[in-house]
């Protein structure tokens, strides 16, 4: 599932490509019918993210939301645009530009009070403008769970995904199994920092890149990270191979339906 950083980029995307001007909507899938039709040609007004949430928003107070979820795609390129196939749910084009979204979670129209609805039902997004880490430390601060499964629970921190979770808490010395609680204010403000800085430079790179200058394949002498993913990384899907500070195993489990990494050394409880 894409994380934060990736729907904050085709936010932005949209804006460049689409924004204040008239798009043609249309869905080859069928799926999403009525609402391209109620959205073929108005114009863009805006484009943002709320953690993995997109929203595209148009006149009258009228608001396209996307949930890429697990097996979503949302390509973007130049026209003319190809023929467009029956897994299109959704497809955006102007005379420069086409956008086409595949196989989201959600696809659906909504009014500025539904759309609302969802921002309340979210934690605070790092990458969000206006938004920082009190309303999260509050739940975290009371809570029993594990400081892993917190983050990765979109009501408390919204965008954060398995990545970034693994790997903030690397780069804190942070033990995954540790309970939110146990948590000091100083540890947490320091995690939504990094989260911020990581994250921003996610946008900006299309990549998650993670471990630090002195710590980088040039630095260390080591090869670069191979992975589909891209980005060199701490602990994430690296089980069983050697941490880059203490040369231990890195160590995985499941946790929250997801597959949790790190070091037991450099994390210690």
């Amino acid at each position: 599932m894409p994380e934060g950083h990736t729907i904050h980029r085709l936010a932005a995307e949209h804006r460049t490509r689409f924004g204040g001007r008239p798009v043609r909507a249309s869905s080859p899938q069928g799926k999403f019918a009525d609402g391209a039709a109620l959205v073929d040609g108005q114009v863009l007004e805006t484009a943002e993210a709320h953690g993995k949430h997109l929203f595209l928003g148009f006149p009258g107070d009228t608001w396209v939301h996307i949930h890429l979820g697990l097996f979503g795609k949302l390509g973007l390129g130049p026209a003319p645009a190809p023929p467009p196939t029956d897994t299109v749910r959704l497809r955006l084009r102007n005379d420069e530009h086409y956008a086409d979204l595949r196989g989201p979670t959600a696809c659906a129209l909504l009014t500025g009070t539904d759309k609302q609805a969802v921002h309340d039902r979210l934690g605070p997004d790092p990458l969000r403008p206006g938004d920082d880490g009190e309303r999260a430390w509050r739940r975290i601060s009371r809570s029993r769970s594990s400081i892993a499964g917190l983050l990765m629970d979109q009501k408390v921190v919204a965008g954060v995904g398995n990545v970034y979770r693994a790997e903030v808490l690397f780069r804190h010395g942070i033990d995954p199994y540790r309970a939110g609680r146990d948590l000091s204010r100083a540890e947490w403000d320091a995690v939504w920092a990094d989260l911020r800085a990581l994250m921003r430079e996610g946008v900006r790179n299309n990549r998650i890149d993670t471990v630090r200058p002195e710590h980088t394949p040039e630095a260390m002498g080591r090869p670069p990270r191979v992975d589909d993913h891209g980005g060199e990384v701490y602990v994430y899907r690296r089980a069983d191979r050697p941490c880059h500070i203490c040369a231990s195993p890195v160590r995985t489990a499941g946790l929250a339906a997801r597959n949790l990494f790190w070091c037991p050394t450099c994390q210690r409880s």
